[in-house]
């Protein structure tokens, strides 16, 4: 069984909306969180979602679910005040209707481009070897500062950016965040950091660069940019 988290639960401060959060701006006629959540809706591998979302905009989420018919979405939950705390209400979400040994991909509601490749790519390297990471090459130098001196300058074909999906088995995953609970620790940027943390082997899975996170003003209008080009290649085979 392949499950999905999309965590939704940012309200979007550095794209000054001050309207709605930024997962729920609309572009080309559907909220970003549908952009996101269609890809796997129709991916073949996909069996189950479960939506971590901003509590007060759950009626509005669940609105948009009935309109675009997401059926594969069993259940919406109440975010937490941390990303690290929204995934985790997510998981027990999931831990209902899921046994441990399925697999789970953590995904960001406000990034809409992941594609069928790099989700069945995921899935694959979860069974080999239990853990997926999507990545993207670092394409400029990579530096540490003490304040505004650098320390070191590290070698940039070592380095990586984590992005998401990032995926694992539910129950090593639930385990992890449930040891964080105990251990006090509630500031984990990410899940692999927090399956790091833990001990646990990661592996990667290289994604695109189009597989952007939309954070910011300049990052919605490189997205309206990059889905003009998936269209334009759909149409016209380019």
């Amino acid at each position: 069984m392949n499950n999905v988290l999309i965590f939704a639960g940012g309200s979007g401060s550095r794209m000054n909306s001050k309207s709605k959060p930024k997962q729920f701006l609309r572009l080309y006629g559907k909220e970003i969180i549908i952009h996101t959540l269609e890809n796997f809706q129709y991916h073949h591998e996909i069996d189950n979602i479960v939506i971590a979302c901003l509590e007060p905009w759950i009626p509005a989420l669940k609105k948009l679910l009935d309109k675009y018919e997401l059926d594969k979405v069993k259940a919406v939950v109440p975010g937490g005040k941390t990303g690290q705390e929204s995934i985790y209400n997510g998981l027990r979400a999931i831990h209902e209707f899921a046994p441990d040994d399925s697999i789970v991909l953590i995904h960001d509601g406000v990034r809409p481009l992941v594609n069928d490749e790099l989700i069945s790519a995921c899935i694959n390297s979860v069974k080999a070897h239990g853990s997926a990471i999507t990545v993207t090459p670092a394409i400029e130098t990579i530096v540490t500062t003490d304040g505004n001196r650098i320390q070191t300058i590290t070698d940039r074909s070592k380095c990586y950016h984590a992005k998401a999906p990032q995926c694992f088995y539910l129950g090593d995953i639930l385990k992890a965040h449930e040891q964080a609970i105990k251990d006090g620790k509630f500031n984990m940027i990410d899940s692999a950091s927090l399956m790091r943390y833990y001990g646990n082997e990661l592996y990667t899975v290289l994604g695109t660069f189009d597989n952007i996170k939309i954070t910011t003003p300049a990052d919605f209008y490189t997205f309206r940019a990059l889905y003009d080009v998936r269209e334009n290649q759909q149409i016209f085979g380019i």
